[in-house]
């Protein structure tokens, strides 16, 4: 058990000096690649809810939205990447840095969706994922509503 608690402790130290030295260009690509992904993934669930439900294929794009809404994706807001060039240039909003409280109840909103929405899929009801997705989605247009930059 002791040992298992320090691998832990390791692996979350790794993962805080991992983030840390990333230079703002490269958390810039990290977390658009991200976000690129799970609109991938969010588009062939509507493809699914608006044409030929595909079980399977929602099961497996619920998946990888949760796992991403999961894997720490605010470690890739370091200080300095507030503006600059990743894969394209940056559209986060100064309020993304300055406004904690809103951008945590964003993100704690889109994290509970995202998780209801593996649980949801796995289900494999058409018309409970359609609503879900409703949900899902919702908690995107929230945060680009609020900390995304329109073209």
């Amino acid at each position: 058990m002791k040992s298992k608690l320090a691998f832990a402790l390791i692996a979350v130290s790794l993962a805080g000096s991992a983030a840390a030295q990333l230079k703002p260009e490269d958390a810039i690509k990290f977390r658009q690649s991200g976000y690129a992904f799970m609109a991938w993934n969010m588009g062939r669930i509507k493809a699914s809810v608006e044409g030929q439900f595909n079980k399977d294929e929602v099961i497996k794009a619920a998946n990888a939205i949760q796992a991403i809404a999961n894997s720490g994706m605010g470690a890739l807001y370091p200080a300095g990447s507030d503006h600059g060039t990743g894969w394209e240039k940056t559209r986060v909003k100064p309020e993304f840095f300055t406004n904690k409280e809103g951008v945590a109840k964003v993100a704690m909103a889109f994290n509970k969706e995202a998780n209801e929405m593996a649980k949801v899929a796995a289900a494999g009801d058409a018309a409970a994922v359609r609503e879900q997705f409703g949900k899902l989605g919702a908690t995107c247009k929230a945060c680009h509503d609020d900390f995304k930059i329109k073209h």
